[in-house]
């Protein structure tokens, strides 16, 4: 992946300052505290687990920070146990997580913090 303007938003330039919008930042931390989320498929990835944010605005964040590289969103690997109430109308359900490199930035948030 290559984000073709060397700008480092993206975060696959190899430099630069990973920037993430508020939605982006939400999710991280909550996969820092829970490894595994339940998502749905539809239209744009769901996620209901959290309020506060309309469900294309989660989407819109799920989608961005899988294309960052920092989550991985697995459709074919449901959750066990998880009943994945209100999910109905999402065409698949699976699971979302940290890669490796989610966590290391993970790590570096918690080490350095965030300038507002």
């Amino acid at each position: 992946m290559s984000c073709q303007h060397n700008c480092g938003a993206c975060g696959s330039c190899g430099g630069g300052e990973l920037l993430l919008t508020p939605a982006e930042l939400s999710l991280l931390e909550r996969l820092a505290q829970t490894p595994f989320l339940p998502v749905g498929k539809g239209e744009y990835p769901v996620f209901l687990e959290e309020a506060g944010r309309s469900p294309a605005e989660w989407g819109a964040a799920l989608l961005a920070l899988e294309q960052k590289g920092l989550i991985r969103l697995d459709y074919d690997l449901p959750l066990k146990g998880c009943d994945y109430k209100g999910y109905e109308a999402c065409s698949l359900r699976g699971s979302m997580a940290l890669t490796a490199r989610g966590q290391d930035v993970v790590e570096q948030i918690e080490i350095q913090g965030i300038e507002g």
